[in-house]
């Protein structure tokens, strides 16, 4: 008898025990789960506007340059000139409806001459103008988280306002002394903001800022002598400020500085040079800026993938 007649009514059961190792208990092998990629990081962009008087106008051209290249801050800081500009454009206002509105404006809209007051102009004037262009809108209502930085005059503080009155912000933020009167508010006298905070670098980053775009305006001493109160004033201030101004720019992550020295502090009618201006330095510095926003969010986006 052959080897397969022999083994023939065994057949059917080695079949079963082969089906039985192969579908009876082995589980199928489950399909790769698809590797999901960290979330992309969302960096916050921080813009510190500096004080400056009539210099301010130049923000606007700054302001025109980081959006023309599709750069669109999420905060933004201001400090004298730098808060009146910072609080319109955290308003709403798109760079051109800032430079309309920049052209519109005549000093006379914002002093209120009052002699023998503790300064020469009230500055209610200013108030009320920028409430009428925020539509009078409180700071934390604003389309655009923003601070106005002051300086409190019983102390010295620094001071951040993030709530309240815009407009009485804006005014204490701008209260040159000798030349505004104290503001009041809660009890407490404001001045300045430029004699702690010439560019608000750190309120910027109070804001959540991570990468902080800061335009330096301040007058800078050239051994020449300004003329007029109001020149002689700011230059002061810049003075003051200049030591503490220059540790806070340090903080920041790239510095725009317009070329506006050669503009009064009172020179409102070089408003159009000076907008040029800040379009200029704006757009020779948009290389760097675009390289360290890169950079950083690179640095970032690693330590999103580390801790995913």
């Amino acid at each position: 008898m052959s080897a397969i007649h022999r083994y023939r009514p065994l057949l059917p059961l080695l079949a079963s025990l082969v089906l039985c190792a192969c579908f009876g208990t082995t589980k199928p092998t489950p399909p790769p789960a698809p590797l999901v990629p960290p979330p992309v990081v969302k960096l916050r962009i921080g813009l510190a506007l500096g004080g400056g008087a009539a210099k301010g106008f130049a923000h606007i051209g700054v302001i025109k340059m980081l959006e023309a290249n599709g750069i669109r801050p999420d905060v933004v800081a201001g400090t004298s000139a730098g808060s009146v500009v910072g609080s319109l454009y955290a308003s709403g206002m798109d760079p051109f409806q800032l430079q309309e509105t920049a052209y519109a404006l005549d000093q006379a809209n914002l002093r209120d001459v009052r002699l023998f007051s503790g300064g020469v102009v009230q500055g209610q004037k200013l108030q009320d103008y920028v409430n009428q262009q925020v539509k009078n809108r409180p700071l934390d209502k604003l389309a655009v988280p923003f601070a106005a930085v002051a300086t409190q005059l019983e102390t010295g503080q620094r001071t951040v306002f993030v709530r309240g009155n815009t407009g009485q912000a804006v005014r204490a933020s701008s209260s040159v002394p000798g030349v505004f009167e104290p503001v009041e508010i809660n009890g407490k006298h404001y001045i300045d903001g430029g004699v702690v905070s010439p560019v608000p670098v750190d309120a910027a980053r109070q804001l959540g800022a991570d990468v902080v775009i800061a335009v330096d305006i301040s007058s800078k001493a050239d051994g020449t002598n300004p003329q007029g109160v109001f020149n002689i004033v700011g230059q002061s201030i810049s003075i003051m400020g200049q030591k503490l101004g220059e540790q806070e720019l340090a903080r920041a992550d790239i510095v725009i500085r317009p070329k506006v020295n050669q503009i009064g502090a009172a020179d409102f009618e070089q408003k159009n040079q000076a907008i040029l201006e800040g379009e200029r330095a704006a757009l020779a510095a948009m290389p760097a800026i675009k390289a360290k926003i890169a950079a950083i969010q690179a640095a970032h986006q690693q330590q999103a993938i580390a801790a995913h």
